[in-house]
C-alpha cells in the first residue's frame, strides 16, 4: 500500500470491525424488498446482469460454506450470474501467482495479506474498484477505505474482518479443572498444568497451518515488546535475531516446550490444521482445553459440535503479559478483482453491502466490518462481544505476518510458516530460530 505498513493506520482501518457492534443500519438498498436466510434484506432481483464470475478464496471447510450462503443471496438478486469458486486455503498465493503467470487469473480474488495486494497492484495485475467507491464508502468507515486505497484508487477492502487476540476454551474441562479464564500469561502457564493434572491437556496447536503459529507470535510480541517495536520488525526496520524478538521466542516455549500438555503432543500438533485443532476443543469429552486462535473459530465448527456458547465453550481475552494493557492483533480478508466485467462488478458490490455481511456473521465466526450490519445479525452475545474487544484496546496492530512479504508470511512449507513449525519441535533453540527468521525475512524484503 501507498501508506506502508505503518501501524496507526491498522489501529484505525480494523477498529472500524468493532463499529458493528456501534452502529445500526437497515441493511438494504433504496430497492430492498424481500428477506434471505440470516435475515439479510436483498434488493429487487436483477435479470439483466448475465454472466459467469470465478473466485480462488482462502475460505474452506466450514467458512467455505459460510461463502456459500452469500453467494446464494447473491444469486437471489442476481439470478442469471453463475459464481464458480475454488478453495485454494494457504496456498492462494501460490495459486494466484501460477494462474497470472499463465495469463488465467480469476476474476477475484480473496486474500488475507494487504502485502499482497500491493504486490499485485505495483505489478499491474489489478482492476480497480472505483465503480464499488459509493458502495465501500457508504457502508465502510474512511480509513478502512484508506487501506485497500492505492495510488489514489481503490483497490480492495475488506468483508470479514476477524480479533485474534482470543483464546477459546471448553467450559467442562475449566470445570473439571476448578480453574477460570486466567488473565495474565503466568496465571495461564499455571492453569494450564492445573488442566493437565485434571486429565485434560491444556494446549491444542494447528502447526500444521503455519499462520496459527505466527499469530501466537505476535499476540505474545505485541504485549511484550510494545507496539512501535512492532512496527519495526513489522517494516524490518530492526532485525529478527533482536533481543526483543528472542524473549518473544522463549515465552512462546513455555508452550511448545510443555510437550505432554499438548493434544497429541508435537507430532499430532505438526499434523493437526486449523478445524482440527478447533475441533479437539469443541467436543465432548474434550480431547484439549483450549485453542488460542481468533473470533473466527466457532464458524470453523458451526453445524458439527453439540456445545453451545457460554455452557458449552467460552472464549477469553489473550492474557497480559508482564503488565501489558489489553492489545489486540487483528486481520481481514481483502477482495481483489483481476479481470472486469458486469456480472463481476455486481458480486462486488453485493460483497460490499450490508446483505452480505448479514448472512455472512449470521452463523458465527465471522466479523464484519461494514458498519451497517446490525449486533443483532450476530448469532449469540460471545459472537457480538468479541468485536467489542477491538474497539476497547489500548493498542491494535494488524497481523504481522499478513503485513510482510507473501514468500516470509503467508506461504506454506517456507519463511515464518516453516521456521516456527521447525521450533515447536526445537523450543530450546531460541537463537538458531531467531537467526533462520531473520536470514529469511532479509531475503523477502530485498
Amino acid at each position: 500500500m501507498t501508506s506502508g505498513r505503518k501501524g496507526p493506520l491498522y489501529v484505525l482501518a480494523l477498529a472500524a470491525v468493532a463499529a458493528v457492534v456501534v452502529f445500526a443500519g437497515c441493511g438494504s438498498s433504496n430497492k430492498s424488498s424481500s428477506s434471505t436466510s440470516g435475515g439479510a434484506s436483498t434488493t429487487k432481483t436483477n435479470a439483466s446482469v448475465k454472466g459467469k464470475v470465478s473466485i480462488v478464496g482462502i475460505w474452506v471447510a466450514q467458512e467455505q460454506k459460510n461463502f456459500q450462503r452469500v453467494v446464494d443471496a447473491f444469486n437471489k438478486v442476481y439470478p442469471n450470474v453463475t459464481v464458480k469458486y475454488n478453495p485454494a486455503g494457504d496456498n492462494t498465493p501460490t495459486v494466484l501467482a501460477t494462474a497470472l503467470s499463465g495469463g488465467r487469473p480469476p476474476d477475484l480474488a480473496s486474500v488475507g495479506q494487504p502485502g499482497l495486494v500491493k504486490q499485485f497492484q505495483s505489478q499491474g495485475k489489478l482492476k480497480d474498484l472505483e465503480f464499488a467507491r459509493k458502495d465501500i464508502e457508504s457502508n465502510f468507515g474512511p480509513d478502512v477505505v484508506k487501506l485497500g486505497t492505492l495510488g489514489g484508487k481503490i483497490y480492495s477492502f475488506i468483508p470479514k474482518g476477524a480479533n485474534k487476540s482470543t483464546v477459546w476454551y471448553n467450559v467442562q474441562a475449566f470445570k473439571n479443572a476448578g480453574v477460570t479464564p486466567p488473565k495474565t500469561w503466568d496465571d495461564f502457564l499455571k492453569d494450564a498444568k492445573t488442566l493437565k493434572a485434571s486429565g485434560t491437556p491444556a494446549y491444542s496447536l494447528g502447526a500444521a497451518d503455519g499462520w496459527t503459529l505466527t499469530d501466537l507470535f505476535e499476540n505474545l510480541y505485541l504485549r511484550q515488546a510494545g507496539p512501535d517495536k512492532y512496527d519495526q520488525l513489522t517494516d524490518h526496520k530492526i532485525k529478527w535475531t533482536d533481543p526483543s524478538v528472542k524473549t518473544t521466542l522463549k515465552t512462546m516455549a513455555d508452550v511448545f516446550g510443555d510437550t505432554s500438555n499438548i493434544a497429541g503432543g508435537v507430532s499430532g500438533a505438526l499434523q493437526a490444521d486449523f478445524p482440527t485443532s478447533v475441533s479437539k476443543v469443541f467436543v465432548n469429552p474434550p480431547k484439549a482445553a483450549m485453542v488460542m486462535e481468533g473470533d473466527f473459530v466457532p464458524g470453523v465448527v458451526a453445524g458439527k459440535t453439540n456445545l453451545k456458547p457460554g455452557t458449552g465453550y467460552n472464549v477469553f481475552d489473550f492474557p497480559s503479559v508482564n503488565g501489558s494493557q489489553p492489545a489486540v492483533v487483528g486481520g481481514g480478508d481483502n477482495l481483489i478483482m483481476f479481470k472486469d466485467s458486469p456480472a463481476a462488478e455486481a458480486f462486488v458490490k453485493f460483497m460490499a453491502s450490508p446483505a452480505a455481511g448479514k448472512v455472512w456473521v449470521a452463523n458465527g465466526g465471522v466479523s464484519s466490518p461494514n458498519k451497517n450490519v446490525p449486533p443483532s445479525a450476530y448469532p449469540d452475545p460471545i459472537t457480538r462481544a468479541t468485536a467489542v474487544k477491538l474497539a476497547n484496546a489500548s493498542s491494535f496492530r494488524f497481523d504481522m505476518s499478513d503485513l510482510s512479504p507473501a514468500s516470509f508470511g503467508g506461504t506454506p512449507g517456507q519463511g515464518e510458516w516453516k521456521i516456527l513449525a521447525d521450533f515447536v519441535k526445537s523450543p530450546k533453540d531460541v537463537d538458531g530460530t531467531a537467526s533462520a527468521l531473520e536470514s529469511a525475512a532479509a531475503k523477502a524484503y530485498k
